[in-house]
């Protein structure tokens, strides 16, 4: 083997096993910064002596038992240095006595716990957003800082700060490396969950750049919410996340067209869902069942997922199980965004009179004034119901709404039919072809669809192609993304 495939063989083995050693160091030592340096060491010793002696039998423990070896030279070299300070006195001096014989015994124990404790560490609220975001896809992703700076568009040195920021603050708020219990269990596993899902929602709904979606980013979170299932088997929620990323993830391959342009739900060839993930869906879905969670706000969403999931094409949607499940996230979790999702839903079950209705009474919502996708769904709800003028009127507001960095993407002849909205006479299919292929980035690929369909010169009020187009506001603006942002009908 060259040492080129040694390499390659020490990262594969540290992206697997970076979590298990750094969780196992972290609940001795206490500090997950140096946890994390006491796992870097072991990984030296790997790329310094594996190329000559080659790669263990099971590497995996090679890097634990290195890592084992320093922590417990630092321990005992700390323990030296202790003992030199006479104002600690013989209290001390018997405690760290002790220590070396309690760290060898803790570090048998089951390191299944190490590493729900480290995740629970990482995801604390003591820690912004996106401190947790960037601590977790380090320690129990295994993604360098440069791979967390690339995934996420943001420079390298910024997501080295958050990091070093975030272990220093665990530190000094002496966060305790454990799994929390009773009362605050619900809120700190809430705050995992809420990190895993913004990683996944990076990954399939990229809020930045220029691609749709970032796969990457939505493998590390199913891998994370995966392990979590593992860890927490008997948290409801857990495997209601989990069922909505892997149903959502089985769209990947068919929401993203030759050029990179989305293709959205309606548009996509179902065959191309992967029906492996959709059947890990269905079995975590069935599982939160099990544990009497369905009442939780991931499982409802997953359950919603489900319906789409079933479904063989758009019009064998069971659109009146969709709207009993937005009622019931509604009364859990009440929210403008889901109110906007439960209208669609109502629309496509009994018609566009009753959603118009509901989006109606949500125009006056402050949160949602500046939300782009109101006035698309209401102007296509009147569009339905022959209103032209006035759907017209809504549809050039969407437009204007929408962000100017995507507005400067539009170009040519897609730039100019986007800018002259205000037509509804019908136009060639091809002209209609062209700006969709040309102009369809991210959210505005909702109105460009809207467009095309209110043009074509014959559409029965019973199709149900553009309603179904309700996004999401950005999980950076709003903590209703944190929760709703994958919404089922886009995509």
């Amino acid at each position: 083997m060259t040492a080129t495939d040694t390499h390659r063989a020490i990262d594969a083995v540290w992206r697997i096993e970076s979590a298990k050693i750094i969780a196992g160091l972290a609940r001795i030592v206490r500090d997950v910064g140096l946890a994390e340096e006491l796992a870097q060491d072991a990984l030296v010793a790997a790329l310094q002596q594996w190329p000559e002696s080659g790669i263990p039998d099971n590497p995996g423990a090679w890097l634990m038992a290195a890592a084992k070896h320093r922590a417990i030279d630092t321990f005992r070299r700390n323990k030296r240095l202790e003992r030199k300070h006479a104002e600690l006195g013989r209290e001390l001096q018997a405690q760290q006595e002790m220590a070396v014989p309690d760290f060898y015994a803790a570090l048998d124990d089951d390191i299944g716990d190490d590493l729900l404790r480290l995740v629970f560490a990482s995801c604390h609220p003591v820690l912004s957003t996106e401190a947790r975001v960037a601590l977790t896809l380090r320690l129990l992703g295994g993604l360098t800082t440069e791979e967390i700076a690339r995934a996420f568009l943001v420079p390298e040195p910024t997501i080295a700060q958050r990091i070093v920021r975030a272990k220093r603050t665990l530190a000094e708020a002496h966060v305790p490396f454990e799994v929390p219990r009773g009362g605050e269990l619900v809120a700190r596993l809430s705050s995992v969950l809420e990190v895993i899902y913004l990683v996944f929602n990076e990954g399939y709904s990229a809020t930045s750049g220029g691609d749709w979606m970032r796969p990457a980013l939505c493998e590390d979170a199913l891998r994370l919410g995966r392990i979590l299932a593992e860890l927490a088997s008997q948290e409801p929620e857990v495997h209601g996340l989990v069922a909505l990323m892997e149903i959502q993830a089985s769209r990947s391959r068919a929401r993203v067209g030759p050029s990179g342009e989305p293709i959205l739900l309606c548009d996509q060839n179902r065959a191309h869902w992967d029906q492996l993930l959709i059947r890990r869906g269905f079995a975590a879905l069935d599982r939160a069942e099990k544990l009497g969670g369905m009442r939780g706000p991931y499982a409802l969403q997953a359950a919603i997922a489900a319906c789409h999931a079933r479904a063989l094409s758009p019009e064998e949607t069971d659109w009146a199980r969709i709207v009993a499940l937005y009622e019931a996230l509604a009364q859990l979790a009440p929210s403008p965004v889901v109110e906007l999702n439960r209208a669609v839903a109502v629309a496509m079950a009994f018609g566009p009179a009753a959603g118009l209705e509901l989006v109606d009474g949500l125009t006056a919502e402050p949160s949602l004034r500046s939300y782009h996708l109101l006035p698309s769904v209401r102007g296509d709800l009147l569009k339905k119901l022959s209103r032209f003028d006035e759907a017209r009127a809504e549809f050039e507001r969407a437009a204007a709404l929408t962000r100017p960095n995507v507005r400067r993407q539009l170009s040519g002849t897609a730039g100019a039919t986007l800018t002259k909205v205000a037509r509804l006479a019908p136009c060639r299919q091809a002209d209609c072809g062209r700006v969709t292929a040309h102009s369809l980035r991210k959210t505005n690929a909702q109105l460009v669809c809207f467009w095309r369909h209110l043009q074509r010169p014959s559409v029965p009020r019973s199709e149900t192609l553009p309603a179904r187009f309700i996004g999401w506001p950005s999980a950076r603006t709003s903590s209703l993304g944190k929760i709703f942002s994958l919404t089922n009908y886009l995509r």
